[in-house]
């Protein structure tokens, strides 16, 4: 993992003249590496630009890098509004293209160059509209120069500078504005100005991927291509220990039959051809310690972590004397693993020559993806291009590099041919870095109606100590606590700690990480000690947070949307939940209907606060979308495990929600920050508590574990 880079002293900008003339701006983040990346920012000549971001070129056209990679969630339009807001262009003007491995798009939240943690927007915002204010700046200078007039008198919108009845694309000034010295500031748009910034948009790539015009890492094709498929070992962490290939050599189309670390690969003309070879090996595993593992064994050793004290979180007051002066009240909280379950299936397209490395992929870490792709080619990382391709759908899961690593070792056996590997859906589900399970231990004291004392002790593995170990500091992993530490409730005596525990399964980022975990605990235990207390639920949490203004109207206007002053018809009930999150202030009303034994979830309405909605329209989208993922984890998602192996294998074992199980979702925006927050993984974590409170309300259950389906209530 790169080093957290202090963008206070290390960024910069730099305009140069493009070989055709042009401006030319960009960010620098990087220590060293005086070369800006080698990006297609080129003239038609095919000359490339030294540059990181943008180009204004002589030609009229407008480019921009963008450094964060497309999985659904439109970063291409939200990125490319904050450039246009500041630089005078239309969005659909500029001209979308996807980074190259650079430290130059280090992501600044992160340390590296990554999609994910609902960063990309906030790491832009700043960046981004300085970089196009900028070269506003200059090429209206060029412009007022030209024209022998005040700067300050021109205006520009839509790609072109006016004074008067006289006006000048930017294609006219831009080798003219190269040449002028850099501004050492910029004034930026106070928000009333704002044109592009929150206004609704269409989709850039819209059109294009409506007309079926975009390719994703499956769809990459090569004249010479050959299709990889794999058997891995059945067993979680097994390796290979011998096979005979001599039956599927001799099946149709194979050309190959390759051994790596943790299985075989079968090299064919068409991936069916691998795909039916596979049944023609005879393999031999070494199943190694996990062999005997289970579900119970999992939650056995999370018990048993439980009476360590644990790292502290967050403290407030002093909640173990508080428990030693009375009772508390007291639960336990439990949550199963999960897998991402992309629709794009684990791929990558991989071709080892002698001029270096080649990958296409899907993937949110294209650092990562280099590094472990020069690892398995034994080159140095700097020979290996990776070409980036939209991603169907990632969830977290394509942070992990480990079928890159595969791809190119299998492509390392046939070098100089293009390999492209494809997973089975059952390869994904059982051989994923799925959700951590946890436990949850529980306890709070009320007094006078109010929370006094509350304590949340989290056991669970930790994923950073796997793929970032120099992040974990003294027992605390950042994201565990995620959900927990950024607690909006104001309680007195307040103890929140951790205790990390591996489990024998690899795990990894799933869609908001802890938020959902912990706020599956919290806020169902919160409910719970607002029924102890009599209170309404709404009105016990609100009466803590006399210091969340935001935090307060989104939970006002949550339960004014569902209707919560009104007394549900017989037969219905509501749930509700709040927290804030990636500096985002959410809530959420659940409504459910039962009769017969079932329950039904009629209504999701949320309330959101963003900050600022750069994107309004991908603001719903991503709420909505992110609700869904959380229906997975709510209703019936879960991986068990069995001998080592997880049971399931497809959608028919791991359920993902129905058409018909999804209600309708609303969603109320509103804009009470002066930047934005994330909002890809927002829509997660309050599903499952949410439900699991109007399911109390309804019935009288509380399910303190996750499924809910596994909680005794029948969902319809």
């Amino acid at each position: 993992m790169n080093a957290q880079i202090d963008l206070s002293r290390r960024r910069f900008l730099k305009v140069s003249a493009l070989a055709g003339g042009g401006l030319l701006l960009g960010f620098r983040l990087a220590r060293g590496a005086e070369r800006p990346p080698a990006q297609a920012l080129a003239q038609a000549n095919g000359d490339l630009a030294p540059n990181a971001w943008l180009a204004v070129r002589g030609d009229g056209g407008i480019r921009f890098v963008c450094p964060r990679n497309e999985m659904g969630q439109d970063v291409l339009t939200s990125l490319a509004m904050l450039l246009a807001e500041e630089l005078g262009a239309a969005p659909r003007q500029i001209e979308v293209l996807q980074a190259e491995v650079d430290p130059a798009y280090v992501n600044g939240l992160l340390g590296a160059q990554i999609t994910g943690g609902s960063t990309s927007v906030r790491d832009a915002w700043d960046k981004l509209r300085q970089a196009g204010a900028t070269a506003r700046v200059m090429l209206v200078a060029a412009a007022a120069a030209q024209w022998q007039v005040p700067a300050a008198e021109c205006t520009v919108a839509d790609g072109v500078i006016r004074h008067g009845n006289k006006q000048l694309p930017f294609a006219a000034v831009a080798a003219a504005a190269a040449k002028l010295p850099v501004p050492a500031e910029v004034p930026l748009k106070p928000r009333a100005q704002f044109g592009v910034i929150g206004r609704p948009l269409p989709r850039l790539d819209g059109a294009a991927k409506s007309r079926g015009r975009v390719l994703y890492g499956i769809d990459v094709a090569a004249p010479d291509m050959l299709y990889a498929a794999l058997l891995p070992c059945p067993v979680l962490g097994g390796r290979l220990a011998r096979f005979d290939a001599a039956a599927a050599e001799k099946r149709p189309g194979v050309r190959k039959v390759v051994a790596i670390d943790d299985g075989v690969a079968v090299l064919a003309d068409h991936w069916w051809q691998a795909r039916q070879a596979l049944a023609g090996l005879e393999v031999e595993w070494d199943e190694g310690p996990a062999a005997t593992l289970d579900s119970a064994a999992i939650q056995a050793a999370l018990e048993a972590a439980a009476e360590q004290p644990g790292a502290v979180a967050k403290q407030a007051g002093n909640a173990a004397a508080e428990f030693a002066k009375a009772k508390p009240i007291e639960a336990r909280y439990t949550a199963q693993m999960l897998a991402h379950a992309t629709l794009e299936p684990q791929n990558c397209t991989a071709r080892v020559g002698g001029d270096g490395v080649d990958v296409w992929v899907s993937t949110q870490f294209p650092q990562g993806a280099r590094d472990i792709a020069a690892k398995a080619a034994g080159v140095k990382p700097e020979q290996v291009r990776i070409h980036a391709q939209l991603i169907g759908g990632g969830f977290g899961r394509r942070l992990e590099v480990d079928f890159v690593g595969q791809a190119v070792a299998i492509a390392r056996e046939v070098a100089g041919k293009s390999v492209k590997l494809i997973w089975t859906r059952e390869d994904d589900v059982r051989h994923d870095f799925y959700r951590p399970p946890s436990l949850h231990l529980m306890r709070g004291i009320i007094a006078d109606g109010r929370v006094r004392a509350f304590s949340q002790k989290m056991i669970s593995p930790s994923i950073t100590a796997r793929m970032f170990p120099d992040a974990v500091k003294d027992g605390i992993d950042a994201f565990m606590v995620e959900g927990a530490a950024n607690l909006v409730y104001d309680i007195p005596h307040l103890d929140l700690r951790t205790v990390i525990q591996e489990v024998g399964v690899r795990v990894g980022y799933w869609r908001s990480v802890s938020n959902a975990l912990n706020a599956f605990a919290i806020e169902s235990f919160v409910d719970e000690l607002a029924h102890a207390a009599g209170r309404d639920p709404v009105a016990f949490r609100l009466a803590m947070l006399d210091r969340q203004p935001r935090q307060r109207a989104v939970l006002e206007r949550a339960a004014k949307e569902a209707g919560w002053k009104t007394k549900p018809a017989r037969g219905r009930a509501f749930g509700c939940a709040s927290m804030e999150c990636y500096d985002t202030h959410v809530a959420l009303v659940a409504q459910v209907a039962g009769g017969a034994g079932r329950v039904k979830l009629e209504r999701l309405t949320f309330a959101v606060d963003p900050g600022i909605a750069v994107h309004p329209d991908q603001v719903i989208a991503q709420m909505q979308g992110g609700a869904v993922t959380g229906l997975i984890g709510a209703l019936r998602g879960k991986i068990t495990i069995k001998g080592g192996r997880v049971e399931q294998s497809n959608f028919h074992d791991f359920a993902i929600p129905r058409i018909a199980e999804v209600p309708p979702i609303d969603v109320h925006v509103i804009e009470g920050g002066d930047k934005p927050g994330g909002i890809g993984e927002v829509g997660v974590p309050l599903v499952a508590p949410a439900i699991a409170n109007a399911v109390f309300a309804l019935t009288g259950t509380r399910i303190r574990a996750l499924p809910l389906a596994d909680g005794g209530v029948a969902f319809a």
